[in-house]
């Protein structure tokens, strides 16, 4: 792992009621921001190698922001996730940033498209990879992986601190075997996936990710599930800035059709179809994605307020 670059920054924040979250930077250290949020699991070092680069090369800054319970980020669970924004908000004032676009990775989904509905003033535009969709209310999708997490709800509820902690304890055993272990959880995945993690430079973003990550805690991806299942807060007709969602046709963890429904709810977005890729599929498409972000909203290059 020595290879791999350390981000520019990287720190914690501290954010309501005595709790901090942790960060990581990339790019230019004032050039527009974009946040960058991790799917499930994962944590703020899960931005692909190309996107940094990118980033470096126009000037951009790139932020990724551990949910609470992973890295050293204190430890806790939302009401749902809309309270997370108010947070968000804080970090954004702390680090300088006026104004940002957002991306969300799977379970980051949920997180960046609540932000697109509490701080539209903030945020000019929203990109969803793969993104979960509601299991409640008017804009609920129907079936998928996720359904398994709503019949545990309750049990997680009660249990996901210990869980937590079995699942910390259980990632330190392995640390020594992160890398035959991705490789034998690749050898199992759709060919899209699968090729993805063949490529030497995810293989070791996500390698990085997940032992920067865990070193501390684990709890993050059991917070998650549980208010995956919940009200999320908001409706889809809440997010008044444009949303640009990429979406593999071969998505074995959150079915297209789940995407496809959320993008049809959204009073501004519209749907890319990843051909052939599953999951992970978005990570793949990097620059596509921040420069389609780039081009919604104001574009003011090396404007220290981040806009």
């Amino acid at each position: 792992m020595s290879n791999v670059k350390r981000p520019a920054l990287e720190g914690t924040v501290a954010v309501r009621g005595n709790r901090r979250l942790s960060f990581a930077e990339y790019g230019a250290p004032r050039g527009p921001a974009i946040v960058w949020m991790h799917g499930t699991p994962g944590a703020r070092r899960q931005i692909p190698f190309e996107a940094r680069a990118h980033a470096e090369r126009h000037g951009l800054r790139i932020i990724g922001i551990d949910r609470p319970g992973i890295g050293s980020s204190t430890p806790y669970l939302y009401p749902n996730v809309l309270d997370w924004t108010a947070d968000l908000e804080i970090l954004l004032d702390t680090l300088g940033v006026d104004t940002a676009r957002l991306i969300g990775l799977s379970g980051g989904g949920p997180y960046v498209l609540a932000a697109g509905a509490a701080l539209a003033d903030r945020v000019h535009g929203v990109g969803v990879l793969g993104g979960v969709a509601p299991t409640r209310g008017d804009d609920a999708a129907a079936g998928g992986i996720i359904q398994l997490a709503v019949h545990l709800a309750p049990l997680l509820v009660v249990a996901r601190v210990p869980l937590g902690v079995a699942l910390t304890q259980a990632i330190r055993l392995v640390r020594p075997l992160a890398g035959p272990g991705l490789d034998l959880y690749a050898a199992v995945q759709p060919p899209g996936d699968k090729n993805l993690l063949a490529r030497p430079e995810f293989k070791a973003m996500f390698l990085d990710d997940l032992l920067n990550g865990s070193r501390f805690q684990t709890s993050a991806p059991l917070n998650d599930l549980v208010l995956f299942t919940r009200d999320w807060g908001f409706r889809a007709a809440d997010v008044r800035v444009p949303v640009r969602w990429w979406h593999g046709d071969d998505d074995h963890i959150v079915p297209f059709r789940h995407g496809q429904h959320l993008v049809d709810r959204l009073p501004d977005a519209t749907m890319t179809v990843i051909d052939g890729e599953s999951h992970l599929g978005g990570l793949g498409i990097a620059r596509q994605v921040i420069d389609t972000l780039m081009d919604l909203g104001p574009r003011r290059s090396g404007v220290a307020s981040g806009t």
